[in-house]
């Protein structure tokens, strides 16, 4: 864990094929710095560094843009794109059969807010072609 985390040691949980794991979480972050910027938060920046695993068979596209922070008021975050990109996370990947890949997400929520819990969304499957439905994870 980096000394601004706390880790989480939460069950892994699913959505369609892929499944997540969250591995720490760090909050009330003012502002990150890249290789070329810092950029300041709006309120505050969460940063939740998780592991997606590929449990089926096909290859899933996986797009870290859907996944959504819900914070203590029920109000659901995109990802804050251009931190993704400062930090130089990946946006949208191919996910193959038994691959796992860790990574950080970032969110700028507003300041007096919690994050409570992350919407998850693993991609399209065979059985659920267009994942319209997420799976939440109590943070």
């Amino acid at each position: 864990m980096r000394p601004d985390e706390t880790a989480l040691k939460l069950p892994p949980a699913k959505n369609g094929d892929t499944e997540f794991t969250l591995i720490g979480l760090a909050a009330g972050l003012p502002s990150i710095t890249g290789s070329h910027t810092e950029f300041a938060a709006k309120g505050q920046f969460v940063r939740l560094r998780l592991v997606v695993t590929n449990t089926g068979t096909s290859s899933v596209l996986f797009d870290t843009g859907r996944q959504l922070l819900v914070d203590d008021q029920g109000v659901a975050h995109p990802p804050e794109e251009q931190a993704v990109i400062i930090k130089r996370q990946p946006r949208q990947f191919d996910l193959g059969h038994g691959v796992r890949v860790e990574f950080d997400l970032y969110w700028d929520i507003p300041k007096d807010r919690k994050p409570v819990t992350l919407r998850a969304f693993g991609g399209p499957s065979i059985t659920d072609m267009k994942n319209l439905t997420g799976t939440d994870i109590r943070l």
